[in-house]
This record gives C-alpha cells, sequence and structure tokens, in this order.
C-alpha cells in the first residue's frame, strides 16, 4: 500500500493516490492530470478509481477526464445528482482496491451531499480516512458555501448542526491511529483556521481540534458559524461545473486565442493584467486591473470576476502567460478568457503612484484613505482612523462610489491586495489614486 499527498499552494488543495497491488484511486484531484499520471507510471500503477467527497466550490476537478482516458469509475455520495457517468456509493459501502477497502461514510455539515472515504488496510483495519472539506486539521468546513443545495433545503445554520452529529457520530468513535488525509489546508476559503499541518491523525486531532472538544451543539454551531471568510464569486459556479464535470485541461486551454497586436484587443473588454505591480504601476493598458501573479492569483480571478465575465489575460512573459493560462484552468475560467496577450513593453499611458506615508499620515484630512482588508481585520487593526472600509472582494461594483476629491491612499496589510486595489480604483475614478503599498507594515507591524 502506498498513499502520496499531491498538494497545490495556491488553493491550499490536498488530493491524494492510493496504489496497492498495481491499481491507483484518485481523491478529489485536481484538474491537470498529468501529475497523476505521471506517479501512476513511476509505480507501475493502472488509475481505476476516481473517489469525489463532494462537488468542490474553490477547484474545478479532473475526475470526468480520468473516467474518459483510463475508464476510471467516479464514485460520489448519492445526492451530488451528477450528470457524468459514475457510482454512486451509500453510506458504508465499500469498494476494493487491491488487498484494500474503500468505506463510504456519509460526512454531512460542509455540504448536505458529503462523503468521507475510509480506508482499510489488507488485514481490514481502518487506517486512513480521506475526509474532504469535512474535518480539516484544526478545524471543521463552513457550512455556508451549499445552502439550499440540489433536493436539500438546508440553512447553514441546519448544515452546522449536520457538522455537529457528523463530529459526534463519525469522527469521534474513529480510534486515535487512523490517519487523517483532507482536501485543504490553512489559506484555504473552505475554512477559517486551519493549521499549517497537511495531515494528521484522529488522536491527534482529538487533542488539538475545537470541533472533537466542544460537546455543546448550540455552542459548535455559534462557533462554526462566527467569523467566516467572504465567498468568492466563482464558488457556486464551480459546484455546478464539478457536478457537470469540466472539459478535458489540455485541450480546453489550447483553444484559448493568441492576440498578437495591441490594437486587436476589444476597448470594452476588461484586460487582466498579471505583471508584477511595479511593472504595472509604471505604465499599463486602458480598461485593465492588475491581478499580480503570486500565491493566490487563481482565487483573487474568481473573486473578482463574476464566472462568465470575459477579459483577457496579459503577462509580461511566454512562461508567465502559461503560467497564469493554467491557474485561470484550475477554477474553470480558462473558458471566459478572451485572448491572451504578450506585453513585453511598459505603455506610455496608465501610471499609479506610491503614497508617501509620512504624509499620508501628518495630514490623513487631505486624502480619503481606504482600507481593502477584510472587515475583521479592519476592526481589529485600524491603520488610521479617519480610513473607511471596503473589502477587496466588493471593491470592482464599488470603485466608482469611493472618494470626494481628495487623493486617495489605499493599503490592505501588506502591499499585494492594495496593488489590486490601486488599479481598479485607477481604472474607475478621476481621482488620484496613491498606493501605500508594503510600507503599511511600518505600521501594522
Amino acid at each position: 500500500m502506498h498513499i502520496h499527498q499531491f498538494y497545490d499552494e495556491g488553493l491550499a488543495h490536498a488530493s491524494y493516490a492510493i496504489i496497492d497491488s498495481g491499481k491507483m484511486a484518485l481523491v478529489d484531484p485536481a484538474r491537470d492530470p498529468q501529475p497523476y499520471i505521471a506517479f501512476a507510471k513511476e509505480h507501475g500503477a493502472d488509475i481505476v478509481a476516481v473517489f469525489e467527497t463532494h462537488p468542490h466550490a474553490d477547484f474545478a476537478s479532473s475526475h470526468l477526464e480520468f473516467h474518459k482516458m483510463t475508464g476510471a469509475v467516479v464514485y460520489v455520495h448519492p445526492d451530488m445528482g451528477v450528470s457524468y457517468p459514475h457510482v454512486a456509493l451509500k453510506d458504508k459501502e465499500t469498494v476494493e482496491l487491491g488487498k484494500l477497502k474503500i468505506q463510504a461514510l456519509h460526512t454531512p455539515g460542509h455540504s448536505p451531499d458529503h462523503h468521507s472515504y475510509l480506508l482499510h488496510d489488507e488485514y481490514g483495519k481502518p487506517y486512513a480516512i480521506f475526509t474532504g472539506d469535512s474535518l480539516f486539521i484544526g478545524d471543521v468546513g463552513r457550512p455556508d458555501l451549499r445552502e439550499d443545495a440540489g433536493k436539500f433545503n438546508l440553512t447553514r445554520s441546519e448544515l452546522a448542526g449536520k457538522m455537529y452529529e457528523t463530529m459526534q457520530t463519525v469522527f469521534k468513535p474513529l480510534p486515535d491511529h487512523v490517519t487523517v488525509y483532507p482536501a485543504h489546508g490553512a489559506g484555504s476559503l473552505c475554512g477559517k483556521n486551519m493549521s499549517d499541518e497537511t495531515v494528521s491523525t484522529i488522536g491527534e486531532q482529538r487533542q488539538t481540534n475545537w470541533a472533537f472538544s466542544e460537546t455543546d451543539k448550540t455552542a459548535f454551531v455559534e462557533e462554526l458559524l462566527s467569523g467566516q471568510p467572504n465567498v468568492p464569486k466563482y464558488f457556486p459556479f464551480s459546484v455546478e461545473e464539478n457536478r457537470r464535470g469540466v472539459a478535458a485541461y489540455r485541450s480546453s486551454l489550447e483553444k484559448v486565442a493568441r492576440v498578437q497586436r495591441e490594437d486587436d484587443l476589444q476597448k470594452d473588454i476588461l484586460i487582466v493584467d498579471t505583471r508584477p505591480a511595479d511593472q504595472y504601476k509604471a505604465g499599463h493598458l486602458s480598461n485593465s486591473i492588475n491581478i499580480p501573479d503570486g500565491g493566490k492569483f487563481e482565487t483573487w480571478l474568481g473573486t473578482l470576476l463574476a464566472p462568465g465575465t470575459a477579459f483577457y489575460l496579459v503577462a509580461g512573459s511566454q512562461e508567465g502567460l502559461k503560467t497564469v493560462m493554467e491557474k485561470a484552468a484550475k477554477i474553470s475560467y480558462e473558458q471566459f478568457i478572451k485572448g491572451v496577450y504578450l506585453l513585453t513593453e511598459a505603455p506610455a499611458n496608465g501610471h499609479i503612484q506610491s503614497a508617501d506615508l509620512e504624509k499620508v499620515k501628518s495630514n490623513p484630512e487631505a486624502y480619503t484613505i481606504l482600507d481593502v482588508r477584510s472587515p475583521k481585520e479592519h476592526e481589529q487593526e485600524p491603520a488610521f482612523e479617519s480610513s473607511i472600509n471596503v473589502p477587496l472582494d466588493q471593491l470592482l461594483d464599488k470603485a466608482g462610489q469611493v472618494g470626494n476629491g481628495k487623493p486617495i491612499a489605499v493599503h490592505c496589510a501588506g502591499g499585494y491586495r492594495s496593488a489590486i486595489a490601486a488599479s481598479i480604483l485607477e481604472r474607475a475614478q478621476e481621482n488620484e489614486v496613491l498606493d501605500i503599498g508594503d510600507n503599511i507594515k511600518k505600521i501594522l507591524g
């Protein structure tokens, strides 16, 4: 038996390969099938099964591509309502993989149609559990993404109650030695307080995870519902994409058009410029916003742009274009790319200045100071008493409403979000836009 975790830092997404007797099963695979294919080849295994814990909200899964490519059987919860070929597993049903058995366990809470998969070793003993978005390391999955899902009519409070019951009836009775393999880690928006660790055991979680120690259902529900992060615009879209099954990864990317000349860019189509912030500020194309390629590019792309929004994707190198196209495809957004364009020289127009922090501090009334952090961050650690708070995930829709004739000085906690915000404001505003950038750390520490 061999278990391997594949981890995508950008989406904080973990997927898995299980190998025994020359057969390989996948759990919650990401959009790009190649890493799994390479791993199977390396170990001389055939990919025969894909286990989906639930229809994912934050990434596009390759389960349908694997079915078409290898004939792998896709196993799902009976209530997922999928439209691709599959086998529905009822609670406690098992599937054999070589000498191993994989048992489906109904674990509602994050979603009503959620399975975890308990792996039994060759001796029939529980060995590991793949928990999807139900049990995380240090937390449990948020219950506010799948209200009124499919045939269900459950509120977030009711789903939180289901999570409590899942903890009591499924996870708590498991032996301490069982390894816990979740679908996400710290940084994912599928939970709020996940550990930096990506693997644990039931015994460790029994000692450290609040969801094991909270025995009062009302208190559990209140804690689970409080302080959940924003819901990106693409999450409901992603759920439906995964229920249908997405297009093959590589062939879908190959369909994206290449734009050779700036004059061929349609003026009414938004441009997403992925170059570093300093390059963007030095000069950029009109009707563009800056989402610099970085650790959370794909999340911010799907947070700011609603599904179906056509956009151009711009980068400063061919390798950069390839990278951001592939990141867009992780969330199935490659289908909305009007075209990709290589921008090797800074345009003469479009400049954003850096704010002089000392001037802003000494004369704050001369500026509209905009904090684009989350409301929780703004409330807990304000940088300026006179600042207003418009979270970045809302700014594209509200950019024209910010400002009263004064220069707008924008900040976040470290400079990445403020760079995006400054580009959004500059596109929508006649007021001067200034980015405080990473200088904000001198105030926030």
